[in-house]
């Protein structure tokens, strides 16, 4: 019997939340962190440090979860972490057959490039998921605790 999408997101999303707690046990790793109104899906903090973590399944916009959470940097809601690292992680669904991938992945990547830029406490990282979610009601890949695993391994190799 296929899942929802949903189910399987959180259950990825909490593989990888586990995963980095396992790995870099001197942060304090919860899943949606507010910062203001917007939930951050996975979020490690140090008493200087802070890591976010914005899982982009199949979303439209993705765009708009990198801006938000470096418009709250802009506003000095982070400014008591000395080093502030935003990890945007992009399923399969992002890929483009031909190779590549989609405008949407390429537009949020450089909205989250410049604003790392424009802040010198900031990095910004894309980092791959390496399946494509189930569709509503779709099978679970069975290798999608591997590739949980190891997309959190990519980002505890960048912290």
């Amino acid at each position: 019997m296929g899942q929802l999408v949903g189910t399987f997101a959180e259950a990825a999303r909490d593989r990888i939340r586990d995963t980095l707690a396992e790995r870099l046990s001197r942060f304090v790793w919860e899943t949606e962190h507010r910062i203001r109104r917007t939930p951050v899906d996975v979020v490690g903090h140090t008493d200087d440090q802070f890591v976010a973590v914005e899982l982009e399944w199949r979303r439209a916009d993705p765009v708009n979860n990198t801006a938000k959470l470096l418009y709250y940097v802009d506003e000095g809601k982070l400014d008591e972490y000395e080093r502030v690292s935003v990890f945007q992680v992009f399923t399969g669904y992002y890929d483009l057959a031909s190779g590549g991938v989609s405008s949407k992945r390429e537009i949020a990547e450089f909205v989250g490039d410049l604003a790392a830029d424009s802040f010198e406490h900031v990095s910004f990282s894309p980092v791959t998921f390496g399946l494509e979610p189930p569709k509503r009601g779709g099978e679970w890949p069975e290798e999608w605790e591997a590739v949980a695993e190891e997309t959190a391994m990519k980002i505890v190799r960048r912290v």
